[in-house]
């Protein structure tokens, strides 16, 4: 069976992993606080939700441009690099805004490789269409 999305579907699984975790953090945290709506000026569950929004809010866009740039038949090491580039990215950045990793650079390293990645594929796509 020819699938053209061998490299966006594995990405597209590992970062669907990644969002049930992230997911099931900010729930797991509501229900042990009893937290139902916004946040209540609960700090931590503000860092959560943001965390988890922000990934949702850059994660899609960025396999959309994935899968775009791998069915216009890009090699499969521009792809890779394109995806890790957003992996490394949205895990540094949720890290730092999770409170896992204090340094500020993290969240900063985080949001500039989530924007090379989009970029890199937008670019390439006006490119090469």
């Amino acid at each position: 069976m020819l699938n053209i999305f061998e490299v966006t579907g594995l990405y597209t699984a590992i970062f669907g992993v990644l969002m049930v975790f992230f997911t099931l953090r900010v729930g797991l945290y509501r229900m042990n606080s009893r937290i139902s709506f916004g946040d209540e000026g609960d700090k931590e569950l503000l860092c959560r939700m943001r965390a988890h929004g922000n990934f949702v809010e850059n994660v899609p866009m960025g396999l959309i441009l994935l899968a775009m740039v791998e069915a216009a038949g890009a090699a499969d090491g521009w792809l890779h690099v394109i995806a890790l580039l957003l992996l490394v990215g949205r895990l540094s950045h949720w890290l730092q805004l999770s409170g896992f990793i204090k340094p500020l650079p993290f969240r900063m390293m985080g949001m500039m490789l989530t924007f090379i990645s989009m970029l890199t594929s937008s670019v390439w796509l006006l490119l090469n269409l």
